[in-house]
């Protein structure tokens, strides 16, 4: 930049060297370009019939998927205005567990339409104004039509936990998942009035590969991913009383340095018997409170392993805080942090405790806990991968049935809920003034992005589908979508394919706000990169002269070649090194 003198012009420097700026028409349509890219990545994997996205880490590890969440956070987005974009499919995957991948698309889709009203000459803020107006009355719109159920149906609840499986790769057993996963978020929920809150974190979710998904099940409890720490110990134990311990079962090193100055064996015994007798006094106060299973936070001495062991006592150490809040919730036992106030009332229970072999591992299960606050679901899959996989989906499924106790509204699946709100707002865009309208009507054929990927993905001719779909939408078929497997439009209400409306506002708020964020950025400075090590330098080894003189190394092509590696002083004259036998011959 520079600015004009009576003396001449004059360079004014803003920015640091190296830096750059993009303005106006081109940094949006750079910012718009690289949401488009994001959304085109994870389009094709919307649906059930959508794709898998293979990504390889720079280590090599493959993940395979098709939840947008996932695809986003794993290939590492660089370009700032599409790292919003990943923002927002993670934020819907923590906030409502599904939709992430509509989110984004949506997104996409609002910039491209958005793209089209700025070559106009629309001004982005008034783009920005008519969205905000068009996203809120299509929240509006589609909790009009939801369908309020109660919190505890089981049998929507189970269509719900379906509908989130069905695009995924568990899609043939979703019928078995649904029904262990509907059970557990009825097992952790807690009734407050007439709502309910659900933790999903009270929900442990434990994989191991082998077997297959069918193999997955629901403990009433708690597994822990430990062994019994005492090859003496039993590895069963009917009816348990369970103590939970935060404490170290070892002997207390001082904190200031301490010595003990011992002159004969006699003494040294019994400081060691001294030690034993600690030990042993901790073992018995927990034995004598009927506890026969210790689970312990931290570590457990040899001695006192040794005398569990003696007294039949299982014992499990250093157990993950998360699994102890767990432990504690599912068997009622209180975790104790001082020995002297462990007593009997402190217990948990739990009809049975074991350790068993997965695989290769062996884990501990503490089953039958008469009313668990908190269950584990074991996951089982033909491999790592799709374990993984099942993860994931289960994941979303645990959560949008959590949505559903919390919130329960829900809107039919397939499309129908965006076409309607699109058919809606296309009557209402001409009730706003001015050019709120053009940035309304793009509203809605951005929200008919969704199933029209359905349509494409399904391998449906998109643009007779979405007319079709548009007519039945007119006649106020309201439920009216895309049935992906049957590649027909449908009731979806009928299919049970149905979702919770908490999704779609979820889906609908994130798309706009990160679309109108990016519309209102019309300028993007870059700063440049901190200066590296000098030019030819590398840390200052350019002037080391003379290695290429190394007497008898010359035989050795390019070794002298070396930019700025020659010359240490002295290294030619290093006594004997010349006459070391056929070095001087070495043919590289």
């Amino acid at each position: 930049m520079s600015i004009q003198t009576p003396k001449g012009t004059l360079p004014v420097v803003l920015l640091k060297e190296g830096a750059n700026e993009t303005k106006g028409r081109e940094a949006q349509k750079n910012n718009i370009s690289a949401s488009k890219i994001i959304a085109e990545i994870v389009r094709s994997s919307l649906g059930p019939r959508g794709m898998d996205k293979m990504l390889v880490d720079s280590l090599g590890d493959v993940t395979i998927t098709n939840d947008g969440a996932t695809i986003l956070k794993e290939i590492d987005v660089q370009h700032p205005a599409a790292k919003m974009l990943v923002e927002i499919s993670k934020t819907t995957d923590n906030e409502v567990g599904d939709g992430t991948t509509s989110a984004v698309i949506l997104a996409g889709s609002l910039l491209e339409n958005a793209e089209s009203l700025l070559s106009l000459d629309v001004h982005p803020t008034i783009i920005v104004d008519g969205y905000r107006k068009a996203a809120n009355k299509s929240k509006e719109l589609l909790r009009d039509i939801a369908d309020k159920i109660p919190a505890d149906d089981k049998s929507i609840l189970l269509k719900i936990a379906k509908t989130a499986m069905q695009t995924k790769l568990v899609r043939k057993e979703s019928e078995v998942l649904a029904k262990i996963i509907v059970k557990s978020v009825l097992a952790v929920a807690e009734k407050n009035g007439d709502d309910y809150i659900v933790d999903v974190d009270d929900i442990k979710v434990e994989k191991k590969s082998g077997g297959s998904i069918k193999d997955s099940n629901l403990i009433d409890g708690i597994v822990i991913d430990k062994e019994i720490v005492h090859g003496g110990m039993p590895k069963k134990i009917d009816n348990a009383k369970i103590a939970l311990i935060n404490a170290a079962l070892e002997i207390n090193k001082t904190e200031t340095d301490a010595k003990i100055n011992i002159s004969n064996p006699q003494q040294m015994k019994a400081f060691l018997d001294e030690e034993n007798r600690m030990l042993k006094n901790m073992v018995d106060k927990i034995i004598q409170n009927n506890a026969n299973v210790v689970l312990c936070q931290k570590g457990i001495d040899d001695m006192a392993q040794h005398y569990f062991a003696k007294s039949g006592v299982i014992a499990v150490r250093r157990i993950k805080e998360s699994d102890m809040t767990k432990l504690a919730r599912a068997t009622g036992a209180r975790i104790i942090t001082n020995l002297d106030d462990l007593n009997e009332n402190e217990l948990g229970e739990a009809e049975l405790v074991e350790e068993r072999s997965i695989e290769e591992d062996k884990w501990v299960f503490i089953e039958g806990c008469k009313h668990p606050r908190s269950v584990t679901l074991l996951l089982r899959g033909g491999s790592q991968r799709v374990v993984d996989e099942v993860e994931r989906s289960v994941h979303d499924a645990i959560m949008v049935v959590r949505d559903v106790m919390e919130h329960p509204s829900i809107v039919a699946g397939g499309g129908a809920p965006e076409t309607y709100a699109a058919t809606k707002l296309r009557t209402w865009a001409k009730t706003l003034e001015g050019r709120e309208q053009l940035a309304a009507e793009k509203f809605a054929d951005a929200l008919e992005s969704i199933p029209l990927a359905l349509a494409e993905n399904a391998g449906m001719d998109s643009i007779d589908t979405l007319a079709n779909l548009r007519s039945k939408q007119l006649k106020d078929e309201k439920w009216t979508g895309i049935d992906v497997m049957k590649s027909r439009i449908v009731n979806m209400k009928s299919s049970d394919i149905v979702e919770p409306l908490s999704v779609k506002h979820q889906i609908i708020s994130a798309a706009s706000e990160a679309a109108c964020m990016i519309l209102r950025i019309d300028d993007v400075i870059a700063t440049a990169k901190s200066a590296g090590p000098p030019p030819g330098g590398e840390g200052g080894m350019g002037g080391m002269p003379g290695m290429g003189g190394m007497p008898g190394m010359g035989g050795m092509p390019g070794m002298g070649g070396m930019p700025g590696m020659g010359g240490m002083p002295g290294m030619g004259g290093m006594p004997g090194m010349g006459g070391m036998p056929g070095m001087g011959g070495m043919d590289m």
